[in-house]
């Protein structure tokens, strides 16, 4: 009897650890199906990811509203922005085979830049920080463009910064690094992604982005107007296959991909140590991004991420590369919040991600959201619009106050999570006041913004505090 002792507790213990899993998959299904319901979201999917091999896929919702088609494993989402880290990879490939460097002005691939483009460098591109930002005005996402004609929209417009002074997300940049890869190779750069690192790495329905094809599992892409769910807005086809985020990606596809980041193919871990690496300005300053990654330690944890937001879909990836697991999660709905569904992930595992407990409210007023937004993204770029404010806070935010906040903005928070993570959770009446308080949840902290309005929607007040999250039970 004495051997079949050890089986017993054996036997007990596997029974304990299956009702912690079945426990831990119930706690996430619940903030996952709250999510959904508060932020209209048709479809998720997400996949938990332990030394590259997928320890927990769970699929929610439908990826096709009109014909009732439910989201499974292989449904196809959009990339969005985490599109960027496979053209960087695709850059790197080319380094590690010695057909490009990193201080490769890219002057010596289009020699017809004009002269602010003589010092910027390819690592410029990967790290936005060449100062080229975002779209010019003039392009009209639902116009066909070759890439010749972006390419000199690009060389039209003034450079926001001197090369490696600032970092400013810039999808110019990365559209340019597609065009390099052309350059170099003689092919469209999803060519050469798919050709060298999707097929490789068998994912097998991880493509670029085509409506004209037949894309078997495809999710439509959808936003929430006035509170009720629309289709997805168009952009034109050339626009939809620029190399800042052009593929089509399964949640199947993105665990594959993570496994990969674990081996030397396609990347070397050498090479993926410098994609990895923070980069550094010209100040010296360390700017928490590397090569279509963002990359920090927090909480004491080495973390890379990247979300994705584009055309109704939204994504992210969150990593912690020595913990060896992964976070992905995929949804159709612009309205989604990528960051926050990735966060409330990692802190099942993680208590000190955990988010905080305050539930959103209905945000009836969406104007009113728009401007307290440009408001925190103005303080957040050490700058501010006085017609914004009353006269006596335009009178306090002097200069010197206004770059004290930037600092601490900057330390709390990105300006990306600004953009696509604002959650109302009050909304009250004072004296003649308007009040709205609302979160802002970026990877590792949420801050919280109070901000009062008058009747003629001048901001006369704000109070910028960290919010610490809520430890959940293990």
């Amino acid at each position: 009897m004495r051997f079949k002792l050890p089986v017993v507790i054996s036997v007990l213990f596997l029974a304990q650890l299956s009702g912690a899993a079945q426990n831990l998959s119930a706690r996430i299904d619940q903030f996952v199906r709250t999510e959904m319901q508060a932020r209209k979201i048709p479809g998720v999917s997400l996949a938990i990811v332990r030394n590259g091999k997928v320890e927990l896929l769970k699929t929610y919702g439908m990826a096709n509203l009109e014909h009732s088609v439910p989201v499974k494993p292989e449904t196809i989402f959009q990339s969005g922005s985490i599109g960027k880290q496979f053209t960087a990879a695709a850059i790197m490939i080319l380094i590690q085979e010695g057909k490009l460097s990193l201080e490769d002005k890219v002057t010596k691939y289009f020699p017809e830049a004009p002269a602010a483009w003589q010092e910027i460098t390819i690592r410029h591109l990967l790290t936005h920080t060449s100062g080229l930002g975002d779209y010019p005005p003039e392009i009209d996402l639902r116009r066909d463009y070759t890439e010749e004609q972006l390419l000199a929209a690009f060389q039209k417009a003034p450079l926001a910064f001197s090369p490696g002074e600032k970092w400013d997300y810039s999808n110019a940049g990365y559209v340019t690094l597609g065009i390099l890869i052309r350059k170099v190779t003689g092919k469209f750069h999803g060519d050469f992604v798919t050709e060298r690192i999707l097929r490789p790495l068998q994912m097998t329905t991880a493509r670029v982005i085509s409506e004209a094809d037949i894309v078997p599992n495809r999710a439509s892409g959808y936003r929430v107007v006035a509170d009720e769910i629309k289709n997805q807005e168009w952009v034109s086809p050339s626009m939809n296959t620029t190399a800042d985020g052009p593929l089509y990606l399964s949640i199947l596809d993105l665990a594959r991909w993570d496994a990969a980041l674990y081996t030397d193919q396609p990347l070397k871990q050498s090479t993926l140590a410098q994609v990895w690496e923070p980069v550094k300005l010209t100040s010296g300053v360390r700017k928490g991004y590397g090569f279509g990654w963002f990359t920090e330690l927090m909480h004491n944890r080495q973390v890379v991420f990247h979300g994705g937001a584009w055309q109704g879909f939204k994504s992210c990836i969150l990593r912690f590369p020595n913990d060896r697991l992964t976070f992905i999660v995929m949804a159709n709905s612009w309205d989604a919040r990528e960051f926050k569904l990735a966060r409330g992930l990692a802190g099942f595992y993680f208590p000190e991600f955990a988010l905080p407990s305050k539930p959103a409210v209905a945000d009836k007023e969406p104007k009113v959201t728009a401007l307290a937004r440009r408001f925190l993204l103005q303080l957040a770029g050490n700058s501010f619009d006085k017609d914004l404010a009353t006269a006596q806070l335009a009178s306090e935010l002097t200069p010197a106050r206004v770059k004290e906040l930037a600092f601490t903005l900057n330390s709390l928070t990105l300006p990306i999570a600004i953009v696509h993570s604002e959650e109302l959770v009050d909304r009250r009446d004072e004296n003649d006041l308007r009040v709205y308080r609302y979160l802002f949840n970026d990877i590792p902290k949420t801050l919280s913004m109070t901000i009062k309005f008058t009747k003629d929607d001048k901001i006369a007040a704000f109070e910028l505090i960290e919010v610490k999250g809520v430890q959940r039970n293990q």
